[in-house]
């Protein structure tokens, strides 16, 4: 039962309901990576949208060290989705069960270095600082790039603008008063609220994911990464071991 449970969450064949299912998942990791690297680096990692308008503050102020190193962070996160793309890409080529999860298990490979060398790294904080910030802004461009993909470009789970955006769209359907004239019309305003339960959940896993991010961060510091890597491994694993469990037999099922 978990073995079927897994390989319909991330395997090739694709359902609405394991998408959003995995969607929650890599919210919650995406939530609790930014929050524990902003505790680490001071900065958030995980949207593109602070970090460009960080960009042009800075060439305007002509501070073209901290300008470049925003674009360091920007080129980070393009190539952490264009790696994702080819892996996807390549794994679809190739029909693997596994041709979504690739990402995961890079990105987990990625947290777990993060986790175990981050302490040792830290004292070195003029290399470490820039280092991590291109590192973590590479791991949410890979898992973004994996998820919307994965969704159609339905799912984005490294930041929340446009998840509220949605979120108010259909609070506002919801609260809008029909007058009794037009309430069977076609011009009836009426709110999805299956979207509204879904981006609920997504926001909720994401901040969950953030609030208990920053708290291992605190109290045991980079190794608070390890346990997110696990999480994405297991979530990787079954479609990886039907692929190597297809490769010994010689064809894909």
């Amino acid at each position: 039962m978990p073995s079927h449970y897994f390989r319909s969450l991330a395997g090739k064949d694709r359902s609405t309901n394991a998408n959003r299912q995995l969607g929650f998942s890599l919210a919650f990791v995406a939530g609790a990576t930014n929050a524990g690297g902003f505790l680490a680096v001071k900065q958030y990692t995980s949207h593109m949208s602070g970090i460009v308008s960080a960009i042009a503050d800075q060439a305007a102020l002509g501070d073209i060290p901290l300008a470049l190193g925003g674009i360091g962070s920007l080129v980070s996160f393009l190539l952490g989705a264009a790696c994702s793309a080819v892996l996807v890409n390549w794994g679809r080529r190739r029909s693997l069960h596994s041709q979504y999860v690739l990402p995961l298990l890079l990105e987990a490979t990625l947290l777990l270095l993060f986790g175990l060398l981050g302490s040792h790294l830290a004292l070195w904080e003029a290399f470490f600082i820039p280092v991590t910030v291109v590192l973590l802004c590479f791991i949410m461009g890979l898992q973004n790039a994996m998820i919307t993909k994965l969704s159609g470009a339905e799912i984005r789970t490294t930041h929340m603008t446009g998840i509220v955006t949605d979120i108010g769209i259909e609070l506002g359907k919801l609260f809008y008063w029909n007058s009794p004239k037009v309430t069977a019309d076609a011009t009836a305003v009426i709110a999805n609220r299956a979207k509204l339960r879904v981006h609920s959940a997504m926001l909720a896993s994401f901040f969950v994911g953030g609030v208990i991010g920053a708290v291992g961060f605190k109290h045991v510091g980079y190794v608070s990464t390890v346990p997110l890597a696990a999480l994405l491994v297991t979530l990787a694993i079954v479609p990886v071991i039907d692929d190597m469990l297809a490769f010994l037999y010689g064809s894909h099922h």
